[in-house]
């Protein structure tokens, strides 16, 4: 097993999230390799004020955009503006569930709206893993289900 280590995002990227986010990422740090992270069952990655904690590798968390725009809004949209805590998250989940608790929702919505936008900045090629929501084996690994079809 690898060692928890804290992992910057290469600079083009943080410049186009900084860009997205409408803040600065400085403050946010990426722990790759988490032990904490393993208290959460499957999940590949959760968030606290300025962490964002990874089961694996940060390349691979890097490599996806939806994923880095969820994270990322968990911190800058949520945590930092006040309104995500510990105990309000478990009584989302409690009264909503997980799939349905409004932090989860908003973090979805948000990575849905500028996930192309985010894959166009950084130059990546049409047809680019954009939509998590596509990927059916993450969403299992993260205990989520993908949305009901149209």
């Amino acid at each position: 097993m690898s060692r928890p280590r804290e992992v910057a995002p290469p600079p083009a990227l943080a410049a186009a999230l900084q860009e997205l986010l409408g803040a600065s990422i400085a403050q946010v740090r990426v722990i790759e390799h988490s032990r904490f992270v393993r208290l959460h069952g499957r999940a590949l990655a959760t968030t606290r004020r300025r962490r964002i904690y990874l089961r694996g590798p940060a390349a691979a968390f890097f490599s996806s955009p939806w994923l880095m725009l969820h994270e990322y809004w968990h911190v800058l949209g949520q945590w930092e503006r006040g309104s995500l805590t510990v105990p309000r998250y478990l009584l989302e989940c409690l009264r909503h569930g997980y799939w349905n608790n409004r932090f989860e929702v908003e973090a979805r919505a948000f990575a849905d709206r500028h996930a192309a936008r985010l894959g166009k900045l950084l130059a990546l090629p049409p047809g680019a893993d954009l939509q998590y929501a596509a990927r059916p084996r993450g969403l299992k690994a993260l205990g989520k289900r993908p949305p009901p079809s149209p």
